[in-house]
């Protein structure tokens, strides 16, 4: 026999013992074990399958054959076919029947192929722990023993080296397989996992690598054929003897009911075998452990995201994808599985019945459900029959209540937004909602066999140079090329599932037709705009063209175009991965490079062209907050994969060409002069489009830039024509729309533009008035301002080079904007705001401060104005910074002092005492201000208010008028009986004191103040011994004369102090037994002791207290233990 070469393997499936019987009418063999599904074709090309590469010996025929016969037909029908079978060709039969290429193999014991994304191996983070590396460790440490192959079935032990943690274990291993795929897995291990184990592995690359070192036996029944009735007595006795404990009961069982003439066993010819190959009747497919998906995936939902839980969802979800690649049928049967699981999850019906959404990364995960459901029923070669069987599961899981929708929300995010349209818009109520699977649904209707569309995915060469270009639908564009028209998003749904059905290169002919198509409509509307342009110019408004935009849409048509064309511009797809679809009988041959390339173009410069037709398109912003989250992140995911190219002169043209296009393209362009309100704001674009052009053409970058700047969901007024059109979306809300949930993303990337602008521009007078204006005229918000104002700032006064004092201004003016625009409102930052500004301006230069103090009033409050604005000013740090001369100090000065006066007129409470301070180097400044203080006192100042400024005047030296300010503030002031804690006692106390200290009139005119004022005891009394125990005048600041005599508690002022004084420790001690407690008793006593302390100051004072405690024994003699301490205390 020649020995057999290796070929491709493939993927796993398991199943119990053989399913059906063997028996031998002439030289048939025995039982074989039951498969399942239908898949992929197993094998690869040419020499690689046959004899030996080193000898140049050919293949024999039997090998070849037999090796046919292997991949493509169940051994039954073999059988069936032919009456007698040589053992020979028996033998290389079940040779070639165990998978040869590793490549399945390895895909079913890791979560990742060799391939591209080994990057992204298992959560356990090391790739050595893949149970394939690790069975490829096995097998090549030497740890595969007893193999052995009878039929169809292989077996063999593997051993786990012992670790210092574990003891050695020997495992053994028993794999079925048929017709190339490994069937069915058991090993002594216990693995409970979706994947294979690393000793299945082991076992497995054993036979596919050394094949030659395995024991080939044919399977067990045609052995048993060739005893007589004494071996067969012989083998059945020995065996039971071998192991007799496990089988002894199942043999003397099998025995009774072969001797039972009536048995079950006896009415059926020929007996099992579990080492024969597959029936007709059994699905091929590879082994997958289904209970395991199921609870695997059931276990990931249950973590909720945590652990990691959502990347290994989709790294199943990346298997799903490696195996639909290959062809194999398990990709739709553990797709199902996992989906059977998402919908059984509990948190969806919550989620509903609660009214939350779901998260975004949950919501991320039923997307690509959705998306892989789409690309498998949109397999080409799909039977009707299982595409049936699809349809009818989708729409069961479409019926389900719980189903999540397409655009996320549960109706919830939104307020109705049937109430948001006028009537008879597209009535979201009447249509149902699209759920993740009506895509895929609805895809159950798309078919393959038009013949346009066979020509051009077929064949490389499929041309009509003769067809002329002059209908909206046509063939082919005006060089003759295919075109494909269809609902773009569909047209690259079918490219996504050739690729994904392992059909690149038919994927790549079809995109190419739907890139060249779109290039044709791009430049026809173009044509089209510039006949009306007049006409809809002027009439100043634009319906949108596209309800449903590219960029953001479910199915992600400029993404799938894009990473089409990018890969075949790596050559990333293995071009052996699959043939060509042969639907028309057209065989298409291959050659190096598809055509339809323009001479020089790439494709990368094609993929490129159709990422920025896909941006620049004018699209409706769609309702609900995850679908307009979407277009952000679809947006910024697919210029982050244009980020990663290199312009080259090819590319910048591109850009160029498509620049224009996008200018000029009017309605159908989200850059047009014209766009509807309510279109998708293109800045983030913009700025990528800036950036890369500004090297190679800034005119063109500048204009693109400016032109998306604008924001008309903002402004206040919509373009009057929006109502005329019932089937486009018109919001009534005037200006912020409840509608935009990613406003305030959209405005800070509205800012980002302006700011790359504003960087760019430095030193260009013209280009900064110009991106001022443009700022100005569509930035509403003042943060947003705020910072390109620091921005600016920032840029233009970096370390190592001179400020550029037109960037500086622009900063400036971009920082009194957002003055003007918070002065009436509140802001958190506006004390921040104001500080830099002042910064800002002191860096312009002294005019720019005299300036914003001439005009404070539009730009500040008066406590701003002083507080900050001036007091910064006259500061010496700016002083120093401005290097100001005498002459140029006290112009600035007279400015901040101007200033001071009028926000003390304005707002005299809050910026009297900092228009005093500003204004202490000036004699008729402070005296004008000192004025209005008075002016003010008797009518808009508070007490505390003309108490502070009171005591700075006697700070500054001036006690009279520190006095004259007292009394006023006495006049507003009122201390209640029980107030003996109130923070304005110490004021009190300091007028008190002042008066005193002045002289006994003015002693004598403040005391009926206070008299009339405070009716706080402890505070009278406070004030009444101060007053007794130095002479009036006697601490004056001035040196006027004074008696040095105390004064006399008889006669006034102190005597009527006095008499207040013992008047309000009568009312207090009333106020406090109508509702004493107990527990306050002691303290009451306490608090009279301090009254009589006070009556005695009195001529007769004693006798008034004796008077005032018998009254209160009389009024309160129902409270007992009171009266009996106050008669202990005070007889």
């Amino acid at each position: 026999h020649t020995k057999g070469a290796r070929a491709p393997p493939t993927g796993p499936n398991m199943d119990p013992p053989a399913k059906r019987l063997c028996c031998r009418p002439g030289y048939s063999t025995a039982c074989r074990q039951g498969q399942r599904a239908g898949g992929p074709v197993c094998g690869g090309s040419g020499p690689a399958q046959g004899g030996s590469s080193k000898t140049l010996v050919p293949e024999s025929l039997l090998d070849i054959a037999a090796r046919k016969v292997a991949e493509k037909w169940p051994f039954q029908r073999v059988e069936e076919r032919f009456e007698r079978i040589p053992e020979p060709v028996q033998r290389r039969i079940v040779y070639w029947s165990f998978p040869r290429s590793e490549r399945e193999i390895c895909m079913y014991s890791s979560f990742n192929t060799g391939g591209d994304e080994s990057g992204a191996s298992g959560e356990n983070g090391d790739e050595t722990r893949l149970p394939f590396r690790r069975g490829i460790a096995l097998l090549e440490s030497g740890c595969v023993d007893n193999v052995l192959q009878v039929g169809f079935h292989l077996s063999g032990t593997v051993t786990e080296p012992a670790t210092p943690s574990e003891p050695e274990v020997v495992c053994s291993v028993a794999i079925s397989f048929d017709r190339c795929k490994i069937t069915s897995v058991t090993c002594g291990c216990g693995n409970k996992d979706i994947f294979y184990c690393a000793h299945v592995v082991a076992l497995s690359l054993y036979r596919v690598r050394r094949p030659e070192q395995v024991k080939l036996h044919l399977p067990i029944s045609e052995t048993l054929f060739q005893m007589n009735r004494d071996q067969l007595q012989k083998f059945i006795q020995y065996l039971i003897t071998v192991h007799h404990t496990e089988v002894l009961p199942t043999a003397q069982k099998l025995a009774d009911e072969i001797l039972s003439q009536n048995s079950e066993i006896n009415q059926v010819h020929g007996a099992p075998d579990p080492t024969a190959g597959a029936s007709v009747d059994d699905e091929n497919c590879w082994h997958l452990d289904e209970e395991q998906v199921q609870e695997q995936v059931k276990l990931f939902l249950s973590q909720g995201g945590y652990h990691g839980s959502g990347k290994q969802l989709n790294l199943l979800f990346s298997k799903v994808r490696e195996m639909l690649k290959m062809r194999d049928s398990n990709g739709a049967r553990m797709l199902t599985l996992i989906t059977e699981q998402f919908m059984a999850d509990p948190r969806l019906a919550l989620w509903r019945q609660q009214g939350t959404t779901m998260t975004d990364k949950y919501r991320q995960l039923w997307d690509e459900l959705g998306a892989l459901w789409m690309c498998i029923v949109l397999n080409p070669h799909c039977k009707p029959e299982q595409k049936a069987c699809w349809l009818r599961q989708l729409k069961k899981w479409n019926g389900v209540d719980v189903c999540p929708w397409e655009d996320g929300n549960h109706g919830n995010e939104l307020p109705n937004l049937t109430n948001a349209l006028p009537q008879g818009a597209h009535d979201s109520a009447s249509r149902p909602h699209r759920t993740v699977f009506t895509r895929a649904i609805e895809a159950c209707d798309l078919h393959w066999q038009d013949s346009h569309l066979q020509h051009i995915i077929s064949n490389d060469l499929y041309t009509n140079y003769c067809y002329h270009d002059n209908t909206e639908n046509s063939l082919f564009d005006s060089r003759g090329w295919p075109l494909w028209h269809e609902h773009v998003p569909t047209a690259c749904a079918r490219v996504d599932a050739l690729r994904s059905h392992g059909y690149p290169k038919e994927a790549l002919r079809l995109a190419i037709a739907i890139v060249n198509t779109l290039r044709r409509q791009q430049q026809k509307q173009l044509e089209l705009f510039r006949a009306h342009k007049k006409d809809l110019l002027h009439k100043g408004i634009t319906s949108i063209t596209n309800l449903e935009g590219w960029v953001g849409h479910p199915l992600d048509p400029i993404g799938t175009l894009f990473s089409t064309l990018m890969e075949a511009g790596r050559g990333d797809e293995d071009s052996s991965s699959g043939g060509f679809l042969d639907f028309s009988g057209i065989h298409a041959h291959t050659v190096p490079h598809v055509g339809f390339l323009e001479e020089g173009e790439s494709f990368l410069a094609l993929a490129v062209e159709t990422a920025l037709m896909g941006l620049g398109q004018q699209r409706i912003m769609p309702d609900g907050l995850y679908a307009q989250e979407k277009v952000c992140r679809n947006e910024e995911h697919l210029i982050a994969k244009l980020q990663e190219v290199d312009l080259d002169d090819t590319l910048v043209k591109i850009f160029r060409k498509q620049a224009v296009f996008l200018l000029e393209g009017g309605p159908y362009s989200g850059l047009g002069e014209l766009v509807y309100r309510e279109s998708v704001p293109m800045h983030t674009f913009a700025k990528y489009l800036f950036t890369s052009l500004l090297p190679h053409d800034a005119e063109l970058a500048y204009k693109i830039a400016l032109r998306a700047m604008r924001l008309p969901v903002l402004e206040s007024t919509a373009p009057s024509g929006d109502m005329s059109r019932p089937h486009h979306i018109v919001s009534v809300v005037p200006n912020r729309y409840p509608r935009w949930f990613t406003l305030s993303h959209i405005e800070s990337q509205q800012c980002e533009l302006a700011s790359t602008m504003l960087t760019a521009a430095k030193g260009d007078g013209r280009r900064l008035e110009t991106v001022l204006e443009s700022i100005q005229k569509n930035i509403h918000s003042s943060s947003h301002i705020f910072k390109l104002a620091q921005d600016a700032f920032k840029i233009a006064t970096l370390m190592d080079s001179l400020p550029d004092i037109t960037l500086l201004k622009v900063s400036l003016e971009l920082g009194l904007q957002v003055m003007r625009m918070t002065l009436s409102t509140l802001n958190w930052r506006r004390r921040e705001m104001v500080r830099w500004l002042v910064t800002c301006a002191t860096e312009v230069g002294v005019y720019a401060l005299d300036s914003i103090m001439q005009s404070w009033f539009t730009l500040f409050t008066p406590t701003e104005a002083t507080s900050i604005v001036a007091t910064t000013v006259m500061s010496n740090s700016t002083i120093v910074r401005l290097h100001l001369d005498c002459h140029q100090q006290e112009n600035l000065a007279s400015s901040a002092r101007t200033l001071a006066l009028q926000c003390a007129m304005k707002d005299p409470q809050n910026c009297a005492l900092s228009a005093l301070t500003l204004c202490e180097k000036d004699h008729i400044a402070f005296e004008t201000a000192y004025q209005i203080v008075l002016d003010a006192a008797t009518t808009g100042m508070s007490y505390t208010q003309l108490f502070t400024i009171a005591r700075y005047m006697e700070h500054r030296g001036y006690p009279m008028r520190a006095y004259k300010l007292a009394t006023l503030a006495m006049a507003h002031l009122n201390l209640s009986y029980n107030q003996d804690t109130h923070p304005a006692i110490n004021d009190v106390l300091w007028a008190c004191a002042l008066s005193h200290s002045l002289g006994k009139n003015e002693l004598a005119a403040i005391i009926p103040l206070v008299v009339k004022s405070v009716k706080c005891a402890t505070v009278l009394s406070d004030i009444l011994r101060r007053c007794t125990l130095t002479t009036p005048g006697m601490v004056a600041l001035h040196s006027r004369r004074n008696s040095g005599k105390l004064m006399s508690l008889d006669k006034a002022p102190l005597r009527q102090l006095l008499d207040a004084t013992i008047g309000a420790y009568i009312n207090t001690t009333h106020s406090r037994l109508t509702h004493i407690s107990p527990r306050h008793y002691s303290e009451f006593i306490e608090f009279l002791s301090k009254a009589r302390e006070t009556f005695l100051m009195a001529h007769d004072g004693h006798i008034q207290f004796t008077q005032f405690i018998d009254n209160l024994k009389q009024i309160y003699k129902g409270k007992k233990k009171l009266m009996m301490l106050v008669r202990e205390r005070f007889g």
